[in-house]
């Protein structure tokens, strides 16, 4: 009986990756599923029982209040930045994630970036798969789930991923799709300017001077996840988007409505050491976290599901 059960269980995890790997191979995501018609969500897209039977217990119990931070004023009023300081390294401290408003990103840029990310998604379909790739090399890329091989259930959305560097260039330019290239440009020039302020800020409610963790490369370049989510038949079965606007202190990550930015600390082929800031560690104060190889803490995230990802808990001393 136990040779069966096993054989069984080998049979449905082969089933599964032949149902991934045909959804991966259409290159048209999820959107391609609602376009073809298709009534009913595939089993690959739906949710573990127990997860959702958890999520439900813990709306109907927990009520939470993301902490909002005003930046306005931030360059011109000494006492109020140190207000917005504090703000940050209570938030930081006790949430890991904070919202902000009046961050100087106006709404006709993000407008404007939501629309270029529709259009993108709902152009035709033989279009988008020019841009179509799992290469985490390739500066523009559109794919479904960058974990789609390693989660339990598959993310009810599709993803255009543009990087940047730290000063966009022609080249760069050229490789965005005509749909958005535009708006994704202009977007990226407002989100560097207030990425340098929230590692200022970041810099400072750690005690450091404002353009410490600048030094330290965490801004050469920034990624945007545009996430389009099409509607979908039971979405009481499916991961749910994400519809606030959050910077998280540990990858300075922050979304709006359907894009996300995310800073990077490039490696340039480098290998690079990275690990708890020096400044900060005394004998009363020790490290709680191991140095690490900047390139192995990608490859771990890449190679984990987002629903098992267990971030810097991988580096605990």
């Amino acid at each position: 009986m136990a040779g069966e059960t096993d054989v069984y269980v080998d049979d449905q995890q082969r089933g599964r990756i032949e149902m991934l790997k045909a959804f991966d191979e259409t290159k048209a995501g999820v959107k391609g599923i609602i376009d073809s018609g298709l009534l009913k969500v595939p089993k690959i897209f739906v949710r573990p029982s127990e997860e959702l039977t958890q999520e439900l217990t813990y709306k109907n119990t927990t009520q939470i209040q993301v902490p909002v931070i005003d930046l306005s004023d931030i360059q011109i009023n000494a006492d109020r930045r140190k207000r917005i300081v504090e703000q940050v390294r209570i938030a930081s401290e006790t949430w890991g994630f904070f919202q902000v408003v009046n961050h100087g990103i106006s709404s006709t840029v993000l407008d404007a970036m939501i629309d270029g990310v529709r259009k993108f998604n709902e152009q035709d379909v033989e279009e988008k798969k020019k841009y179509y790739s799992r290469d985490i090399k390739r500066r523009v890329r559109f794919n479904s789930n960058y974990d789609l091989f390693s989660s339990k259930s598959v993310n009810w959305r599709d993803t255009l991923a543009i990087s940047f560097s730290d000063q966009i260039n022609s080249e760069e330019e050229k490789e965005l799709p005509d749909s958005c290239r535009e708006s994704a440009v202009e977007y990226s020039k407002h989100v560097t300017v207030l990425g340098s302020t929230l590692l200022e800020l970041l810099s400072e409610a750690l005690g450091l001077k404002p353009n410490h963790l600048y030094d330290m490369e965490c801004s050469k370049g920034h990624r945007l996840g545009c996430h389009y989510y099409p509607a979908c038949p039971e979405p009481e079965l499916t991961l749910e988007p994400p519809s606030t606007l959050i910077l998280d202190f540990l990858q300075f990550f922050y979304k709006t409505k359907s894009v996300a930015s995310r800073f990077c600390i490039k490696a340039n082929g480098e290998v690079k050491v990275y690990g708890p800031i020096k400044e900060l560690i005394s004998e009363e104060n020790p490290a709680k976290y191991k140095e690490f190889l900047l390139t192995d803490y990608i490859m771990k995230f890449l190679n984990t599901g987002l629903d098992e990802y267990l971030g810097l808990d991988y580096y605990k001393l």
